[in-house]
């Protein structure tokens, strides 16, 4: 059941839920959380409450999505609540903010609160520079963002870095689950051997690629590259060397990987990429801060990015050419050959003489003949 309440306020939203809580519509007192949803008014706010709506039947919470409109318009709010089938195992309330009230998200979120609940804040799309002081980042106790959803998601991941506070996690992060758990589970099987290097390989733009191999710095205390993938989604390839043969994850086709590692059969496991739905329900089950997290993030500068192979060799073969010695006999041989052609050189007076002392030997030959006939 969808029930619209255009130009409203917070209290007869509030209002209408409890009439339809008396008239046996949610169950407020079944809701563990209180989810609120910060994107901009759009397509994006139904596929933010889609999402919200799956992991809620593992997490009944109540859904607040507020909706920034046009910041030009006049100072409105419009509301629409979902209950039943509508919103999953939830209620939702979709608070659309306009004008002067799209930058006061937080003073419409407070009075739809569940008292004595934890709160936890998402933003599905841009994030702010510092979740945790914004004001409705104040109000939770985590703070979701997705940096692969953001036009610059390397930067994006360097500003949660620079910005981070207990609390804080990223969707980017969630996604290494798997990998995460197949690499320990693969270094559990023999020969239990030291690692000594990393590469990690993925796209260029892919922050889960960078935080993957900051977390293998981070506990591995090894040298780790970060390589730029040629083909492939996300994460790519992760090999672990080890002195009796490398460990490598390989995934080209975002949905199967193979796993190689000395003394063990190849085998095949499901890495596919994970929905929004699934990551968001995953962070839904801890309201603790992630430490790990927060040592992936700190690692992230001892993370070397290797450049493809090709443009240093060019480099230095270009940087070796003006050395070489061959081009200055190769044009002195040239102007050799070009002084008896009628070049230039050959009227100089340097070029006669070796004519002239090739003309006389004839002649002394000549009058050496004549004597001594």
């Amino acid at each position: 059941m969808i029930i619209d309440l255009p130009s409203t306020t917070t209290s007869q939203v509030n209002s209408k839920l409890v009439q339809l809580r008396e008239e046996g519509g949610a169950v407020t007192l079944g809701r563990v959380l209180t989810l609120v949803i910060v994107t901009d008014d759009g397509s994006k706010t139904e596929e933010a409450g889609e999402a919200a709506n799956d992991a809620s039947r593992e997490h009944p919470c109540r859904v607040i999505v507020v909706a920034r409109g046009a910041r030009q318009a006049a100072a409105r709010l419009d509301a629409q609540i979902r209950v039943g089938g509508d919103a999953g195992a939830s209620e939702v309330i979709v608070l659309r903010l306009y004008g002067p009230l799209a930058s006061e998200g937080a003073s419409c979120v407070v009075p739809l609160l569940l008292p004595d609940t934890p709160v936890v804040a998402w933003w599905p799309n841009e994030a702010p520079s510092s979740p945790s002081k914004d004001p409705i980042g104040q109000l939770a106790q985590r703070r979701i963002t997705d940096s692969a959803a953001e036009k610059n998601p390397i930067k994006a991941l360097e500003q949660r870095r620079s910005s981070y506070a207990p609390g804080d996690t990223d969707l980017a992060w969630t996604r290494l689950t798997l990998w995460r758990a197949m690499l320990a589970s693969a270094l559990d099987l023999p020969p239990f051997e030291a690692i000594t290097e990393a590469e990690v390989s993925g796209e260029a733009d892919s922050p889960s690629t960078d935080l993957l191999s900051a977390w293998l710095a981070a506990y591995l205390k090894v040298p780790v590259k970060r390589v730029k993938a040629t083909k492939g989604q996300g994460i790519v390839d992760v090999r672990l060397d080890r002195p009796s043969g490398s460990v490598e994850l390989v995934r080209p086709d975002g949905a199967v990987g193979t796993l190689t590692q000395p003394g063990q059969p190849q085998r095949r496991v499901a890495l596919q990429r994970r929905s929004v739905r699934d990551c968001l329900a995953e962070e839904l089950r801890r309201l603790d801060p992630d430490e790990v997290y927060e040592a992936a993030l700190r690692s992230l500068a001892k993370v070397a990015r290797n450049k493809p192979a090709a443009k240093p060799v060019a480099r230095k073969a270009d940087a070796a050419a003006p050395v070489e010695p061959a081009p200055a006999p190769e044009s002195d041989a040239v102007e050799t050959l070009a002084e008896p052609l009628g070049s230039e050189g050959a009227d100089t007076p340097e070029a006669v003489k070796p004519k002239a002392k090739a003309a006389k030997a004839p002649k002394s030959a000549v009058r050496a003949a004549k004597a001594g006939s």
